[in-house]
């Protein structure tokens, strides 16, 4: 199955034969993308984080997934999409959607985080709005928006580079447990499924 990104102003699009629901794109949507792991300060606290989501009710995180595992998308640019769209597919079906004969009780949120930071923040509301009207009801609870300034987590999330969106695992306590960005590989989700099921 094959999904592109367009211009902001254009839709996302799949394939019929997709079970992934459809999901219009904003200003760019972040998702688990991977090139190696623990480039970030593994075992510090993930910094607190005030996002919206699509009723613009503010949820703190880590402290709102608390007692549970989180997997915390973010991206700060448009220009990361190549990679984004490569692990669309396989953490929606692994982790949301389990279309499988016995489902896995994986005690984990996911989130998607579209960050909002300098000019862009002018189209912080529109895209809320867009993707409110567009976004398929089973994903909507996994998008959450970010707006304010960059620079308080670019130290500790170590967010060197905007080019590219960065994850991060999170186990019950909020500590950072594993951390990458890039393209997907079945490894690395395969490592954040062992990691979570432990």
């Amino acid at each position: 199955r094959l999904y592109y990104y367009k211009t902001p102003v254009q839709h996302f699009i799949h394939q019929k034969t997709s079970t992934m629901p459809i999901l219009r794109s904003i200003l760019f949507i972040p998702l688990f993308v991977f090139t190696h792991y623990g480039f970030s300060r593994a075992g510090n606290q993930f910094p607190e984080l005030k996002v919206e989501n699509l009723e613009q009710k503010v949820i703190n995180l880590p402290g709102f997934s608390k007692g549970k595992y989180c997997l915390i998308g973010l991206a700060y640019s448009k220009k990361a999409e190549a990679d984004m769209q490569s692990w669309m597919q396989p953490v929606y079906d692994l982790f949301i959607n389990q279309n499988t004969f016995i489902p896995v009780d994986y005690n984990l949120d996911v989130f998607f985080v579209p960050m909002f930071t300098g000019t862009n923040q002018v189209m912080y509301q529109s895209a809320m709005k867009k993707t409110k009207e567009t976004i398929d009801p089973e994903l909507a609870s996994h998008v959450l928006f970010y707006q304010g300034s960059i620079d308080a987590l670019k130290s500790p999330l170590n967010l060197k580079d905007k080019n590219v969106p960065y994850f991060f695992v999170l186990d019950e306590s909020g500590e950072i447990v594993y951390t990458t960005s890039g393209a997907f590989t079945q490894k690395k989700l395969d490592q954040i499924e062992r990691l979570v099921l432990e």
